[in-house]
């Protein structure tokens, strides 16, 4: 808001930290997602839960449940 009011070199300098940081927090939330789904899949895989081994990995390919995170 401060950048559409006064676009000095400052508030351009803070608007870019904020989007970098935006980023950065949902770059990390997609990271820690994925790697509780694939620990989800790798427990599924070891107790021969066939079924939810294979609806888990569709889910990955098609992306449907990354819509969950948002």
């Amino acid at each position: 808001m401060q950048w559409t009011q006064d676009p000095s070199r400052s508030n351009v300098d803070n608007l870019n930290n904020v989007r970098h940081d935006a980023s950065r927090h949902f770059r990390n939330k997609k990271t820690a997602y994925l790697k509780a789904k694939i620990e989800e899949l790798e427990n599924n895989s070891k107790i021969n839960n066939v079924r939810d081994l294979y609806r888990g990995i569709t889910d990955l390919r098609r992306g449907t449940s990354l819509e969950l995170l948002y």
